[in-house]
């Protein structure tokens, strides 16, 4: 079982540049390929960024491409999301999420979800 605690949401202006973390439990997250989804109001969950098990590969939405980076820390038991130069379209609920396989691109669901933070940018 593996629990994902997302945090570093917050409101910001467009342009800005904003970093998730997102900490996981359990002995086995180096194993595990992590993920980056959001949710918009009235949208569905969609894809932002995916990494593997060692942090080699990398997968981006091509909304984000070119300004979010996906990165993490296997000895810190945790992923990142930095994202630059944002925009009112990127506001939505920012999901961290696992699967048991060593890499990940995000087109079916992963096998553990974080609960969520919010990030709003204003225009």
């Amino acid at each position: 079982q593996v629990q994902l605690v997302e945090s570093g949401g917050g409101l910001v202006q467009a342009g800005d540049s904003l970093r998730l973390s997102c900490a996981a439990s359990g002995r086995a997250f180096s194993t595990y390929a992590m993920g980056w989804f959001r949710q918009a109001p009235g949208k569905e969950r969609e894809f932002v960024a995916a990494i593997s098990w060692s942090g080699v590969i990398t997968s981006y939405a091509d909304s984000v491409k070119g300004r979010f980076t996906i990165s993490r820390d296997n000895t810190k038991n945790t992923v990142y999301l930095q994202m630059n130069s944002l925009k009112p379209e990127d506001t939505a609920v920012y999901y961290c999420a696992a699967t048991q396989r060593p890499v990940y691109s995000g087109t079916y669901a992963p096998d553990y979800w974080g609960q969520g933070t919010q990030v709003t940018v204003s225009s």
